[in-house]
């Protein structure tokens, strides 16, 4: 496939528009996605320009967050991309996944009493996946983690979880208190009749076993959610 790039330099730009400079003056955070991964693949194939290659990147991807998700194989769909920016690419990703986990595993002894705190704790989890995943939240009597569990995956279509997958767990952990979390490929978490009828079933389930069911939680994009915070919490909502 041809190149549809300008074969604009970043050194025959002007200073005040090249991404290093722009990051000197004006710090990291005044950068665009596609200036920030200019910066760290500096190299570009012969008669591309790289901040406009990282552009294309980040469109086909579909967002940042995707791109967490890409293998070496969907890099070097890319042209402009050859197998050395396609493991500098997947290195980088895997770094941004890493410190994520790391953050994630040094706050998890805070209590998960709110639903943006899950919300957080998830972000990674469901950023580009193109299927439905329920997880379980095994708390202990503080809200404290015991364990995060994915029970099941699959298409936005089948039915994702039965209740007695999700206390099975719970009580293996001893736990007293679970949430239930799964996300929504769309990026709208607004509950569809599927989602509702597990809650309830859920409820029961928990009312029965004595096991505190504190929320079930959907997890969405911010952009797309219409209430726009990104998640849809059946607690917030009254219906647990």
């Amino acid at each position: 496939m041809k190149s549809t790039y300008p074969a604009v330099r970043i050194k025959d730009m002007l200073a005040s528009e090249r991404p290093q400079e722009r990051l000197e003056k004006l710090g990291a955070s005044s950068l665009s996605e596609s200036e920030l991964l200019a910066i760290l693949l500096r190299s570009r194939p012969r008669g591309i320009d790289i901040v406009s290659l990282c552009k294309e990147l980040l469109q086909q991807a579909g967002s940042l967050d995707k791109l967490l998700h890409w293998t070496m194989q969907d890099f070097l769909k890319v042209h402009g991309i050859g197998a050395v920016k396609a493991a500098q690419l997947l290195s980088i990703m895997e770094l941004t996944k890493r410190l994520i986990r790391a953050w994630d595993e040094a706050t998890s002894t805070e209590a998960f009493n709110s639903p943006v705190r899950v919300a957080q704790f998830f972000r990674t989890q469901v950023a580009g996946l193109d299927v439905e995943k329920f997880w379980v939240l095994c708390l202990d009597r503080k809200n404290r983690l015991l364990r995060d569990l994915a029970i099941t995956s699959g298409t936005a279509t089948s039915s994702l979880v039965h209740p007695r997958e999700v206390f099975r767990e719970a009580i293996k952990c001893n736990a007293t208190a679970i949430i239930g979390v799964h996300n929504h490929p769309s990026g709208d978490p607004t509950p569809s009749k599927a989602d509702i009828c597990i809650t309830r079933q859920l409820q029961q389930a928990a009312q029965t076993l004595q096991i505190d069911f504190l929320d079930h939680i959907i997890i969405g994009r911010r952009e797309i959610d219409p209430k726009h915070l990104g998640y849809y919490s059946f607690n917030d909502a009254g219906l647990t």
